[in-house]
């Protein structure tokens, strides 16, 4: 059993969003074997009911309340600094101060830092590090600036040049760098080549106990219609912009062939943008306490983001809940299923509308999908099996206990 220190940009209670589910799945699975310290933000005051919760699962907690506009205001010293704007969002002294006195205090083994702009704790402490960096975020950035004007354009931009360079340096003073995904790991390889012998692939997986259908579970939907379902935080970026390109390019055509057919947009904080497309077609329903029975009751599951990095795991939630899911190509590569029998992708608005209409006609192979995606995820998505490279690096990479002196011998007496 080691002392790790556990560095993450966003409490990792309750797993209710993407990134939550996999800092939470990680935490789950380091305090099996080891004394778990965590040093994270807080940046939603709904969680702090939850911080209890959390804390039992720790041997320490530290978190800093994240005020995001006085954040924002604070990373623009990024810009005349040099920096990532990122690094200046994610700056606290108190947290700092934390680190440090943990690691003194209770003689930490190692480091794992969850996301990149959580590095700059680690640095300069002498111990191990595994950095799980989830996506590149640098590119995420660089792949908004695209579809944005300036100066907005700029300063993404700007962003993921700087963002990129630290990146970099992360990985070199790491002793470990995990992805997502293989494509997420092979374009940082191309990105920083020379940290290419420490990267690799660490996949998401699902709760598949959770996630199950229930035949007890009721709908929460109104007889007679044909419901279509979005999960997700809908204060994301690629999330606002996935429903409002759906709604627009592909939901009048398929209302004409459907007319019970209904959008439910079912995530929380949905921006005012999201709001904005509530209508007849179309339900923005906010948090929700469980999602679980808009998945199980849903006629098809979408996915139709157009700016996606990573896995979704609205899509492994989905398949778990034995529901066909129709995703966006880039969404659908990040996941080992067959094509056309256990998952469907489009690659554009015609083919989204194509798919699913199929689907609506043919309930039974709806249906068929829906179990074919589920016995996928059984086969390959548990979060043991995803995690468990991760037990065999610590244990290379972890500090080795200090030597025991051996017993003074005791002097001889007459």
């Amino acid at each position: 059993m080691a002392n790790l220190l556990y560095l993450v940009h966003r409490m990792p209670y309750p797993p209710d969003k993407g990134d939550k589910v996999r800092s939470y799945h990680l935490l789950q699975h380091l305090v099996q074997g080891h004394r778990v310290f965590v040093g994270s933000f807080v940046d939603d005051p709904d969680d702090e009911a939850h911080v209890p919760a959390l804390r039992a699962l720790c041997a320490g907690l530290h978190l800093t309340r994240l005020h995001r506009r006085r954040a924002r205001l604070a990373s623009l010293g990024g810009l005349l600094a040099g920096q990532a704007l990122t690094l200046r969002y994610y700056r606290s002294a108190a947290l700092q101060r934390w680190v440090q006195q943990t690691v003194q205090r209770e003689a930490i083994d190692a480091v794992v830092v969850f996301s990149s702009s959580m590095a700059q704790y680690a640095q300069g402490l002498g111990l191990p590090t595994l950095v799980d960096f989830v996506d590149v975020d640098s590119a995420k950035w660089t792949e908004y600036a695209a579809h944005h004007r300036w100066p907005v354009s700029w300063l993404y931009r700007r962003e993921g040049r700087r963002l990129l360079a630290y990146e970099r340096a992360v990985a070199l003073r790491a002793d470990h760098a995990f992805f997502v995904t293989e494509k997420e790991t092979a374009l940082f390889r191309r990105l920083a080549p020379e940290a290419a012998g420490r990267c690799e692939a660490l996949c998401n997986g699902v709760d598949a106990g959770y996630f199950a259908p229930d035949p007890a579970r009721p709908s929460p939907y109104a007889p007679g219609e044909l419901p279509l379902v979005f999960t997700g935080a809908m204060d994301y970026w690629p999330n606002i912009d996935a429903v409002g390109w759906f709604v627009q390019a592909l939901l009048p055509a398929l209302r004409q062939r459907w007319p019970a057919l209904r959008l439910h947009i079912v995530g929380r904080n949905p921006a005012p943008a999201v709001r904005a497309l509530a209508g007849p077609a179309v339900q923005v329903s906010g948090t929700v306490p469980d999602v679980r029975p808009y998945l199980q009751h849903a006629a098809v599951v979408v996915a139709p983001l157009r700016l996606a990095r990573g896995i979704q795991n609205k899509i492994l939630e989905a398949m778990a809940m034995a529901r066909p899911v129709v995703a966006a190509r880039e969404c659908a590569e990040a996941i080992t299923a067959e094509r056309g029998t256990e998952l469907l992708e489009a690659a554009d608005a015609a083919a989204f509308v194509q798919a699913i209409d199929a689907l609506l006609h043919d309930p039974a192979r709806a249906a068929a999908i829906g179990q074919a995606g589920r016995r996928r995820v059984l086969q390959s998505y548990g979060w043991q099996a995803q995690l468990q490279p991760l037990d065999d690096l610590l244990a290379r990479v972890q500090r080795p206990p200090a030597p025991q002196r051996p017993p003074r011998p005791r002097p001889l007496t007459a």
